[in-house]
């Protein structure tokens, strides 16, 4: 894998070629055959993946678990995406209590990924500090976009259901 595929990403945005270069070991590219899932919600995750060809599909269940031998199996999709806007995955279960996965993701199309492991990240970061830094704070700000992408959601949610109650 070339660390210029790596540049595209949120993720490494403002480092180096040196400073991506250490995590360049830590990765490998995988492919992942059209219609499989490869992150499933609720599933421990130990990894991130970033798309660099394909299109996948996001999607993640309607209804909780109310008890053991809930079955509601029904998915919501969330948003498709293309490797075109350089789209990456799993990093909510690196922080999560339990690190379980909060969404499925389904490649549409055949698609190449590369995958960092939770480990492997943390260690490169703390070996060199300074790049950790960035990669945390890029971290930080991947998931305060999703915060409040997930807080516009949740307000358009109870918007609605107030106007159907209000009928």
């Amino acid at each position: 894998m070339d660390i210029k595929e790596l540049q595209i990403f949120t993720l490494f945005s403002e480092l180096g070629v040196e400073e991506i270069a250490h995590f360049h070991s830590a990765i490998r590219k995988i492919s992942v055959p059209a219609g499989e899932k490869f992150i499933t919600e609720g599933e421990i995750g130990d990894s991130i993946f970033f798309l660099l060809e394909g299109q996948v599909e996001i999607n993640q269940a309607l209804t909780l678990p109310v008890g053991k031998g809930s079955a509601d199996t029904r998915e919501k999709s969330i948003i498709k995406l293309s490797a075109d806007i350089h789209p990456m995955f799993g990093e909510m279960s690196l922080f999560h209590e339990e690190d379980r996965r909060t969404a499925n993701v389904k490649a549409l199309t055949e698609c190449v990924l590369a995958k960092i492991l939770k480990k492997d990240l943390f260690r490169i970061c703390d070996k060199y500090s300074e790049t950790g830094y960035k990669v945390m704070r890029n971290m930080c700000c991947i998931l305060c976009g999703n915060l409040v992408k997930a807080n516009r959601n949740v307000l358009k949610l109870t918007t609605a259901f107030s106007l159907v109650l209000e009928r």
